[in-house]
């Protein structure tokens, strides 16, 4: 599916130049991936959202180290969801690259959630599918139990990675990390929730994130990473003028 190029707003987007090679198990698209190890995920402003409170559907870029944009990621939603579910609304994101083209799709069923103490207890647990090239390629599970803990599984189901993060996810005018780490718990790297300062912080809920992991991962890992980071945005930062969680 094509989507059209993200519009260009006032400050010029420079993208990453696509690999000159595929290799021939990687998906199409996620070649952008192979020789990165860090990515950065920054959620837009939208200005309805921000002097209105109507909840609009997320668009994020996703950058590289040097700032080049590798994805546009744009969620696909109900409006009636949006208003009515807010954070805890079923969603696609869509990933697309500087042509339009679709690489990658996330999607997220609605399961409810409630919240206490800044801690998530779970009616049903979080869970977010992944797709590349047509084809499933994994999925985003979150464990039961009150501290922020998530499986990144294969196709068959196989649990590969945790990402774990705090017990109670708040932000005191600083970042908070959720570690990377593999089934014998070392650490091979982070999602981070970065501070965005307090007036954004307070008044938006425009969100950055950055991702590290080793270059060597597999891209479709890679890419698992990054719809972490959208499970997390949503279930834990994805609040401010709602009151639906």
């Amino acid at each position: 599916m094509n989507y059209p190029p993200p519009a260009p707003n006032q400050q010029q987007i420079i993208w990453a130049a696509r690999p000159q090679e595929r290799p021939e198990n990687c998906p199409p698209g996620l070649e952008y991936l192979l020789h990165v190890d860090q990515l950065l995920v920054k959620q837009q402003i939208e200005m309805l959202e921000l002097f209105t409170g109507f909840e609009t559907s997320n668009k994020y870029k996703i950058l590289n180290s040097m700032g080049q944009q590798v994805f546009f990621a744009a969620e696909n939603s109900d409006p009636c969801m949006r208003q009515c579910c807010g954070s805890i609304r079923n969603f696609e994101m869509a990933i697309v690259d500087n042509i339009g083209q679709e690489v990658a799709r996330f999607e997220r069923p609605f399961n409810c959630t409630c919240r206490c103490c800044l801690c998530y207890l779970p009616c049903q647990l979080q869970e977010m599918d992944i797709s590349a090239g047509g084809q499933i390629i994994g999925k985003i599970k979150q464990r039961a139990g009150c501290v922020s803990e998530f499986w990144v599984c294969d196709a068959s189901g196989q649990e590969i990675l945790k990402v774990e993060g705090p017990v109670c996810v708040v932000s005191c005018c600083s970042d908070i990390d959720f570690e990377v780490l593999t089934k014998d718990d070392q650490c091979i790297g982070k999602v981070t929730k970065q501070w965005s300062g307090l007036a954004r912080e307070a008044y938006t809920d425009a969100d950055n994130f950055g991702v590290t992991f080793p270059v060597d991962l597999d891209v479709r890992v890679k890419l698992m990473l990054i719809a972490v980071v959208f499970l997390i945005d949503f279930m834990y930062f994805e609040t401010n003028n709602q009151n639906n969680d």
